[in-house]
């Protein structure tokens, strides 16, 4: 990536954990610019120590310093171990080879005493904050543990935050929220009744049979049973459950099919060149559409699918990510009515793999396809739209929400002043909800290209039936900067365009001027 996507997209997110007091960073295995990230003189003391003033320890990710001969940049354990040291990297995590090399390194000076001291200040430091030099096992209490861990205030706390993490992709002719009584409902799919699944990847000491499944959050809600049927497995070839799935979801009224990945498919080392549904899925729903009944797909998946066909079939979907321990109960919630979703995507979804990569905030190119539709020569595909088919910020709520027009507090401002652009949000609908209003701003004009839309601002709302709020956002001249052609962060006068909306697709927009 160019130094300008560094600074401007990954940087970031960083800077914002160190200046909220982020105590340690770890380095990456990947390499940027040519150099391994344990390695980088550039990313661990140019920026992280001298531009950021970061005070804390640097360590590295698992075994990422022996990796730098891998990535052919050391030829052995000690030319690996002096390029991490001096590059500012403070503790080796696991591969041993601080404690093999850095004493030879040390008394032959290619590392510096002064170095190895800084290092071992910075890590005894933050040991002394912990409290550690008081009391080396304070953390390790058998006691403490066994009244911590699935303590009652932080299971519901964890259904809390997984209500809030669903978010609703579809709804037609509002099938959900489900009714509680006088309908069959029929349970099906691989991830249906499954436990161990839904605390995701890296779970660390995390166990499968503390989880609350789908159909035990279900049941919970109804008083009449449950139809189940596993209809098959997560990610294999047999069809062999289908004729039972089959039958079960014809003695329903409505089916929830419960579809998605396994947990060890997604976070590190867990690429998939196919991001359709895994193993046989798409068979099953298949089926189930074809029954001709009230179909309500629950997505369980740790990354953006393509499942432009479920799109196209399903009446609901609700996209439920792996949220753990009080999953079960937490989708039920929202299933029933009990809790009205509220997430927003923070991803986009694409219509196939083919559009990947995909995301809201693209540059344009010299012939966008919007400035004339009917030119071949355009950027766009032959067979499928350039839109996404859920864009960034999108969810849906069991309510209605409108937005007025932008209003800006002025048409033009000077660097020495602010502006607020305003939109009012009133909920149309009849069940109170929360809306995630999102504002977005648009360069047009640079010295270097710039996104057609940049996130600067969200605010999540929660509105009666017929209530109204007008929802405000401030913007500076500092708001506006981003890294020039000399690579100099500073704003440019000229035009821009405020979106608000509640995604990135669907806005409204008003233009100012930056004097």
């Amino acid at each position: 990536m160019s130094d300008r996507i560094l600074r401007e997209v990954y940087l970031p997110p960083y800077k914002a954990a160190i200046d909220a007091g982020a105590g340690t960073v770890m380095t990456s295995f990947n390499e940027v610019d040519g150099v391994p990230a344990s390695g980088s003189n550039y990313l661990l003391t140019d920026i992280l120590r001298k531009e950021w003033n970061f005070s804390g320890f640097v360590v590295t990710d698992y075994t990422s310093i022996m990796e730098m001969i891998h990535h052919g940049v050391a030829a052995d354990t000690s030319a690996a171990t002096a390029l991490a040291m001096n590059a500012g990297v403070d503790m080796d995590m696991q591969a041993g080879f601080y404690q093999d090399a850095l004493p030879d390194l040390v008394k032959s000076g290619v590392v510096s005493e002064q170095r190895l001291n800084e290092a071992v200040r910075f890590i005894l430091q933050k040991k002394f904050e912990l409290g550690l030099f008081d009391d080396p096992y304070r953390f390790c209490n058998a006691q403490r543990e066994k009244e911590t861990i699935m303590k009652k205030e932080f299971v519901d706390e964890a259904r809390e935050v997984a209500k809030k993490s669903i978010v609703l992709l579809k709804n037609n002719s509002q099938v959900l929220p489900l009714s509680k009584a006088g309908k069959k409902i029929a349970v099906i799919g691989p991830l249906a009744d499954n436990q161990q699944e839904l605390i995701g990847a890296w779970s660390g000491q995390g166990e499968g049979k503390n989880c609350v499944s789908l159909l035990t959050g279900m049941k919970s809600k109804v008083n009449s049973p449950l139809l189940f049927a596993k209809g098959c497995n997560i990610n294999d070839d047999t069809t062999k459950y289908f004729a039972e799935a089959i039958r079960t979801a014809k003695q329903a009224d409505v089916i929830v099919l419960a579809l998605g990945e396994a947990a060890w498919m997604s976070g590190e080392a867990s690429s998939r060149s196919n991001i359709e549904l895994p193993g046989v899925q798409k068979k099953l729903a298949e089926e189930i559409f074809n029954l001709g009944k009230p179909v309500v797909v629950v997505l369980m998946n740790g990354r953006p699918l393509a499942i432009s066909e479920l799109d196209r079939r399903a009446d609901a979907i609700l996209e439920t990510w792996f949220l753990g321990t009080q999953a079960g109960n937490a989708i039920a919630d929202a299933l029933f009515g009990d809790y009205n979703p509220s997430g927003k995507l923070p991803i986009t979804f694409p219509r196939s793999l083919g559009q990947v990569p995909i995301f809201y905030s693209m540059k344009n190119t010299g012939r966008p396809k919007e400035i004339d539709p009917n030119n071949k020569y355009t950027s766009q595909y032959l067979d499928v739209s350039n839109e996404p088919l859920y864009p960034f910020g999108f969810g849906l709520s069991y309510t209605n929400f409108s937005y007025s027009e932008v209003t800006l507090t002025k048409q033009a401002f000077a660097p020495n002043e602010e502006i607020s652009v305003s939109c009012t949000v009133t909920n149309t609908g009849t069940l109170a909800g929360e809306e995630v209003v999102q504002f977005y701003i648009r360069d047009l004009v640079g010295s270097v290209t710039r996104p057609v839309k940049e996130l600067k601002g969200f605010q999540k709302i929660n509105l009666q039936p017929g209530e109204a709020k007008e929802v405000r956002f401030t913007l500076t001249a500092s708001d506006l900067a981003f890294y020039r052609q000399d690579m100099s962060f500073a704003y440019e006068p000229g035009e821009f365009i405020a979106f608000v909306g509640g995604n990135s697709k669907d806005t409204h927009q008003a233009k100012f001027v930056l004097k």
